[in-house]
């Protein structure tokens, strides 16, 4: 049903749909069940319930794969009308691709998923000493002899987020994402990916 077209009632039968697989999806785990099953939905922001956390964190167990994309992690919230909901949604799918966005809420949520490295940092101060000085009454300015200028770097390790908002904002180009993936065994370090859109052809 158009989206557009019939807002309200369009939301209303997808979630209720998406509830009813969601309880289909769970029912498996009372019967041992070894179908294998997947959620897949575009624009999940606007289907989004209060339940889906629960269900993503049980359907593992049941062999249902989720797949789920959202403009941001506001537009959730929006839905969702609690940052809290939106945090136990997110920390049950466990596979997470990032594109460029511009969203704050989105990028703090990710930097804090993807956690914190000692990073290299460097101050530069510049200072200046004078055995004599007068004033100048015509300029108006003063005049140093004897003056010293000296300047300084030092280095210093500072905890901070591993991707700085920047890279969210302005390093990720068109067709390239952060990935943070894993295996079902271990958790990959995250990195950037170079998508391949199905519509171009590939040498």
């Amino acid at each position: 049903m158009n989206l557009s077209e019939y807002n309200s009632l369009s939301k209303m039968i997808a979630s209720y749909l998406k509830l009813d697989f969601q309880a289909e999806i769970i029912s498996n785990l009372s019967n041992s069940s070894t179908k294998t099953s997947a959620f897949i939905c575009d624009e999940y922001d606007k289907y989004a319930t209060k339940s889906d956390g629960e269900f993503f964190s049980l359907s593992r167990e049941a062999k249902c794969i989720n797949i789920v994309s959202t403009q941001s992690y506001s537009s959730l919230k929006a839905t969702l009308k609690e940052e809290a909901q939106v945090k136990i949604i997110t920390q049950n799918l466990i596979n997470k691709i990032w594109f460029r966005t511009d969203d704050i809420f989105t990028i703090e949520e990710a930097q804090k998923q993807l956690g914190k490295e000692e990073k290299q940092r460097t101050s530069k101060s510049i200072s200046e000493s004078a055995k004599q000085t007068r004033f100048s009454y015509i300029t108006n300015t003063l005049h140093s002899e004897n003056s010293n200028i000296s300047e300084t770097f030092s280095t210093y390790l500072q905890n901070d987020y591993i991707f700085e908002t920047n890279f969210f904002t302005q390093n990720l180009e068109t067709f390239s994402s952060l990935a943070f993936l894993s295996d079902g065994t271990r958790i990959y370090p995250p990195k950037k990916l170079h998508m391949f859109p199905y519509f171009k052809k590939t040498k």
